[in-house]
């Protein structure tokens, strides 16, 4: 016997009552979008479990695969057997043989079958001498054993497991509504949509592209970016927002120490707006409370002051070190690392307002007017489908809508 089953157990869905059933079903959609790629696997859910049956396809690959699945808790490979003691016998023996260097194993057995006649008492020790008596070199541990092996005797039949192997946690992506994340090529912002996703968001992405201030490749890294937070979800939509004119504007006529903080007040209108259409219920972004000039308290309350959608900041308590350990983690950190700047980078004031005064804000920013600016750019917007690893650019005409 192989491993033909992975068992997925679920985190804090469990407490989820009556709503538990729109979690699990989201949580098998985003199960099964993951293995799209497995095309033998089978995702299947039971009373308080889900299974993926392999039927031949590699086991440690899939459970890759699922690992990088929000809503998971923890995974176990699995033997499927029918509720008869000579093939759970077997199926022990094959899932130790499986555990590659384990000298001491502990059998726990769990009947929610009560029919089935032998206790749970009875089988630890009949699999347990099962093993001993065809397996050299092992013995029991029941307190710190290498390897635990799970038996559960179910109506539907029995389950061996082993190992525990931890999923990603949170929720299941699209159980919790859809943020609109403003997606820079650095690397908090990146971190801000996986955190993001992890508590059950979808996100679609904003980028702000200055061309020829900032080159394609550096449009490309936004799309690496999305590409590597697909892997945890499912398809990302990035709309890419014409902002030269905008940033142009700003530099030439308003005084330069605002220039940051209207800058963003800009983003965020723009957000807000490609929010509205796209039915997203926030704002993402991935600011750090004190890390530069616009991520104060007070440019935050400034800058905050043109929306009313929720603005989700994840990483607003974290310290860069924070969060260069979980971009590395997830693989983006590389790909922020490129040299090509963003619109962030470029008009940079000498001297920004650390703590910029709304009102004063608001009265420099109505000096020019910028409606005709903010319609233009959005109508002009390129939108780009990610799906999985492979992005499919598809543009679309705005021009109508204004």
């Amino acid at each position: 016997m192989q491993f033909d089953h992975i068992l997925i157990r679920f985190g804090e869905m469990a407490l989820k009552g009556k709503n538990r059933k729109h979690f699990e079903r989201q949580l098998l959609e985003n199960v099964q979008y993951r293995l799209h790629g497995f095309k033998k696997a089978v995702v299947k859910k039971t009373r308080g479990r889900m299974y993926v049956l392999l039927n031949g396809e590699d086991p440690h690959q899939v459970m890759k695969a699922c690992q990088q699945v929000f809503g998971i808790y923890s995974l176990s490979f699995a033997i499927h057997t029918e509720n008869d003691v000579e093939q759970l016998k077997e199926a022990v023996l094959s899932a130790i043989r499986e555990e590659k260097g384990a000298r001491t194993f502990k059998i726990s057995a769990k009947r929610a079958d009560k029919s089935f006649p032998v206790s749970s008492d009875e089988l630890n020790p009949m699999l347990g001498g099962h093993i001993l008596r065809n397996v050299d070199g092992i013995s029991v541990d029941v307190h710190q054993p290498d390897v635990e092996l799970k038996v559960e005797i179910r109506h539907e039949g029995a389950y061996v497991t082993a190992g525990d192997y931890r999923g990603a946690g949170g929720l299941p992506i699209g159980s919790t509504g859809k943020s609109m994340i403003m997606l820079s090529g650095g690397i908090d912002s990146p971190i801000a949509g996986y955190l993001t996703m992890k508590r059950g968001v979808e996100i679609e992405a904003v980028h702000f592209h200055s061309p020829p201030y900032t080159s394609e490749r550096a449009k490309q890294k936004v799309l690496d970016l999305a590409q590597e937070l697909s892997v945890y979800g499912k398809r990302i939509k990035v709309h890419v927002v014409p902002f030269t004119e905008i940033q142009q504007k700003i530099y030439r006529e308003l005084p330069d120490s605002y220039g940051m903080t209207i800058m963003r007040r800009m983003m965020m209108r723009i957000a807000e707006s490609i929010a509205k259409e796209e039915g997203a219920l926030a704002i993402t972004t991935g600011e750090s409370l004190g890390q530069v000039a616009s991520q104060t308290m007070e440019s935050m309350n400034t800058i905050n002051e043109v929306t009313n959608y929720p603005v989700i900041r994840p990483l607003v308590t974290m310290d860069k070190l924070e969060i260069i350990d979980i971009a590395k983690k997830i693989g983006t950190y590389d790909i922020s690392i490129r040299p090509y700047e963003d619109c962030c980078t470029i008009f940079v004031p000498k001297e920004p307002k650390t703590k910029p005064d709304r009102d004063k804000t608001i009265a420099i920013e109505q000096s020019a007017d910028f409606t005709e600016d903010l319609e233009k750019a959005l109508g002009a917007r390129e939108v780009v489908h990610i799906d999985g690893k492979e992005a499919s650019k598809q543009t679309e005409d705005f021009s109508d809508l204004f």
